[in-house]
């Protein structure tokens, strides 16, 4: 009687598991051909996903076939990957692609690797992980762009990295903490996605960063929660969100026509500001400003006995032009992201908000898209002055009592936005003078262009009865009827009134990068930093090398020279049209009729600065006639230093002087057969002559003065200038 015991060998085992091991095919799972583009591809599993996603479906097999979704996208969406599957059939993802030969088929394919066996330290990537995979047009076209509106947390990992086991509980544990809170959380294989781990500049696994603005930022302490929750918050910008006391509410709700931004005011009993609030402030910086009362201190009894706050609960008051009693209210003992997001996000614009910049008016006034959908800007044209202030009351007023989703109300001010104002007002050219500044139009925005159609409300706008009832009158013609707006405009593109703000903004990014490449440099692995301190030393070496080769050579080739031009009229202007600037020579000028002896003097001391001819002619010339000599346009290039000059001699038209046309630039170009050949006259002759373009070979002469080709004449000591010509 004993039943018989069925051995089953190990080989039949492991043949019946993986017979029972369900066919995964990637193509089927996504419901694509083999032969599907990239674009399908993509297009079927944004479909599919959005469809299965657990956070959608609540179906049992949800979680599951998302899983497949996934992985099937991993596989089909990478060239390689989706070649090895065409080629060798299922895989895992530590599926080994070679296959033995062919005639072993058989035993191989009837063998099965349980890794679990042997207990291999070898990461799985779980459904956490898979749902955060970041891809690299992704994160180019969605991530970047959306890190501007809140953080980003990165994890670098790779399917074989043994040390990401130790850090994987952390990491579940942050996942669950910060995502709730608004915080993005990403998941980078370095081993698939080469190109997106290099342009982060991970190049280890594993690596965590945080994403903000654009920037990216490595965290660089022990993976603790606390340590991940300290880094993305201090990712955000310090003055996020102002603490309030007693002393400081009134004028925090008051500032809100500077800023032209609704205040939210968030009351919670605890010394720091909970990161939720943070992440919100970030999320609509541009729309909202908040601030923080902390419940627990006894410098804000009054403000939380001011607006009746109950202290067993947190609660957030949304204040718009009225601050003495907030425009909405919520209060819950549990605060979460989606009721903060939709309290806020309802509420992001002012009652009358000014029109500032172009993306305000976008968002404000919309592009029409269906007729359902329609929204008319009504829009007032006004001033900045005290005198526009009841205007501006009673527009505020008539546009409180008349709010409808299908109406949106403005104003901007015409000194500042004086382009829009005028495309709009050019065709009411009847309105009287007297109020023509303000105006009160009805537009509807026809394309992203600057297409509206507009319509003045007659009789222009001073705030009185009769204007708030013709301006009803028109609003309810209007939403009968469409086709009362009869102008068309192709608007300007709006001014942006907060541009001014941008050195300011800029200085602080400058500060925070300044701040983070400290850091960096501190704590960063040297990989990572080698190409900026590659890139900064050789920029320094470049600079400050051919800064000190400029220098040398400028002291060996260009000694400092002091230029002098001779002339009797206008010689400064003579100096700027006829000779070129240079940092190395210094230009002024020698009145004739005072330095004639010091030029005298001058040659006297250094013979060769004359031809030998003109000396002998000239010393005849001087025991027979008392005149004297002609300086007027000579031009010395002198080096005080090293006591030499070169000399340049003007250019003389009609019957000109053989020595008066000689110059340095002739004798170092026609050498000494030249200039004794020379024709010469008297020096009485040549002060008769009419003297035109005396500086017209200067340019010449000054090119070969820098080059160092012309004749030095060296003097063994500089004539003093004591010694000046009396005037006559």
């Amino acid at each position: 009687g004993r039943p018989r015991q069925l051995s089953l060998s190990p080989h039949f085992i492991l043949a019946y598991s993986l017979a029972s091991a369900p066919e995964f095919d990637p193509y089927k799972v996504l419901g694509v051909s083999r032969h599907a583009s990239q674009a399908e591809i993509k297009k079927v599993y944004k479909r599919l996903a959005r469809e299965w996603h657990p956070d959608k479906n609540k179906s049992p097999g949800a979680e599951d076939m998302f899983i497949k979704i996934t992985k099937s996208y991993e596989i089909l969406s990478n060239e390689e990957r989706r070649a090895n599957y065409d080629r060798f059939g299922q895989m895992d993802e530590n599926q080994n692609f070679a296959r033995a030969p062919q005639g072993f088929r058989h035993y191989h394919d009837s063998f099965y690797f349980d890794e679990s066996f042997f207990h291999f330290p070898r990461t799985s990537r779980d459904f956490t992980d898979s749902k955060h995979l970041f891809h690299y047009n992704q994160y180019i076209n969605e991530v970047l762009p959306d890190s501007f509106k809140r953080p980003y947390l990165i994890k670098i990992t790779s399917e074989w990295c043994f040390t990401c086991i130790h850090i994987e509980p952390v990491w579940k544990d942050t996942v669950q903490e910060l995502e709730p809170l608004g915080v993005g959380i990403g998941v980078v294989d370095i081993g698939y996605e080469r190109q997106l781990a290099n342009h982060l500049g991970a190049h280890r696994t594993p690596s965590i960063l945080g994403l903000i603005n654009g920037k990216v930022t490595f965290f660089h302490y022990a993976v603790v929660r606390e340590h991940l929750r300290q880094f993305v918050e201090s990712l955000l910008p310090q003055k996020l969100v102002e603490k309030v006391t007693d002393n400081s509410y009134f004028e925090f709700l008051n500032s809100w026509h500077e800023e032209n931004k609704p205040r939210v005011l968030m009351f919670d009993v605890a010394s720091n500001i909970p990161l939720l609030y943070k992440l919100t402030a970030f999320a609509y910086k541009d729309y909202v400003r908040f601030g923080y009362v902390d419940m627990g201190l006894t410098e804000t009894s009054k403000v939380v006995q001011r607006f009746n706050i109950n202290t067993y609960a947190p609660t957030m008051l949304l204040f718009k032009e009225n601050t003495d009693k907030p425009a909405d209210v919520i209060q819950a003992r549990g605060m979460k992201k989606q009721i903060i997001d939709e309290f806020v996000s309802n509420n992001r614009f002012l009652l009358v908000p000014r029109l500032v910049n172009q993306k305000l008016f976008d968002e404000l006034c919309p592009v029409k898209q269906f007729h359902r959908r329609r929204k008319y800007c009504v829009l007032l044209v006004t001033g900045e002055g005290e005198q526009f202030v009841s205007v501006n009351e009673a527009f505020f007023d008539f546009a409180s009592s008349n709010t409808k989703e299908v109406l949106r109300f403005a104003y901007v001010y015409q000194r500042q936005q004086q382009p829009l104002c005028d495309t709009l007002l050019k065709k009411e050219d009847t309105t009287p003078p007297q109020v023509r500044d303000i105006h009160v139009i009805l537009l509807e925005r026809r394309s992203a262009t600057g297409r509206v159609l507009y319509r003045t409300v007659t009789g222009g706008w001073n705030g009185s009865d009769d204007d708030k009832h013709r301006l009803l009158e028109q609003l309810e013609l209007l939403q009968r009827d469409p086709s009362y707006l009869t102008h068309d405009a192709m608007l300007p593109e709006l001014n942006n009134e907060f541009a001014s703000m941008f050195l300011i903004q800029w200085i602080n990014t400058a500060y925070d990068y300044l701040a983070q490449f400290y850091f960096d440099l501190l704590y960063s692995n040297w990989r990572e930093m080698m190409p900026i301190l590659s890139l900064i030393f050789s920029a320094l070496f470049i600079l400050f090398g051919t800064v000190i080769i400029q220098a040398f050579r400028s002291c060996i080739e260009h000694p400092l020279l002091s230029t002098y031009i001779l002339q009797q009229t206008n010689p400064k202007e003579t100096i700027l049209t006829s000779s070129r600037r240079s940092q190395t020579l210094h230009y002024s000028f020698l009145n004739v009729d005072k330095h004639s002896q010091w030029m005298d003097s001058l040659m006297e001391s250094a013979p060769d600065a004359r031809p030998s001819d003109c000396l002998d002619k000239e010393e005849e010339e001087e025991d027979s006639t008392s005149n004297k000599s002609d300086y007027t346009g000579h031009v010395l290039a002198l080096n005080g230093h090293k006591k030499y000059f070169c000399l340049f001699r003007p250019v003389f038209t009609g019957e000109e002087t053989e020595c008066s046309r000689w110059s340095d630039e002739d004798a170092a170009t026609a050498g000494p057969s030249k200039a004794s050949r020379s024709r010469s006259s008297s020096r009485q002759k040549a002060t008769t002559l009419e003297i035109h373009h005396k500086l017209d070979r200067l340019g010449l002469w000054m090119e070969r003065l820098m080059e160092g080709t012309l004749p030095r004449h060296y003097v063994p000591a500089w004539p003093g200038l004591d010694t000046i010509t009396p005037q006559k």
